[in-house]
C-alpha cells in the first residue's frame, strides 16, 4: 500500500490569502500615506506655515530641491529638509500662537 500524498492546493490557498491580506492591511495603507505626504511637501513654496518633525514651527522663505529654510522667529532662520516637515498650518497659525 502506498502513502497517501497531501494536496498542495490548501497550502498554497494559505500561503495567497495571507499574501493578499498582508497587502491589504500592511502594504496599501503605507504607500498612500506616502503618496499623501509626498503630495504635501510638494506642495510647500515661499510663505507657507510649516511645523518640522522635531515639533518646530515656522515659515518657510526658501524651497531648494531637498530642503527648505525656514524663520522661526525674527531674523532666525534654520535649514530642513523637505521630508522633515510633519505637517502643512493654515495661514495665520504662527501669528495666533
Amino acid at each position: 500500500m502506498e502513502p497517501a500524498q497531501g494536496s498542495l492546493l490548501s497550502p498554497l490557498i494559505f500561503v495567497g490569502f495571507l499574501f493578499v491580506f498582508m497587502y491589504f492591511m500592511i502594504i496599501r495603507p503605507q504607500n498612500k500615506r506616502n503618496k499623501e505626504i509626498a503630495d504635501m511637501v510638494a506642495q510647500v513654496e515661499k510663505g507657507t506655515e510649516v511645523i518640522g518633525a522635531g515639533g518646530i514651527l515656522g515659515k518657510v522663505t526658501e524651497v531648494k530641491d531637498l530642503y527648505v529654510s525656514i524663520e522661526i522667529a525674527s531674523g532666525t532662520v534654520i535649514k530642513l529638509q523637505k521630508s522633515a516637515i510633519a505637517n502643512i498650518l493654515p495661514k495665520g497659525t504662527i501669528d495666533s500662537i
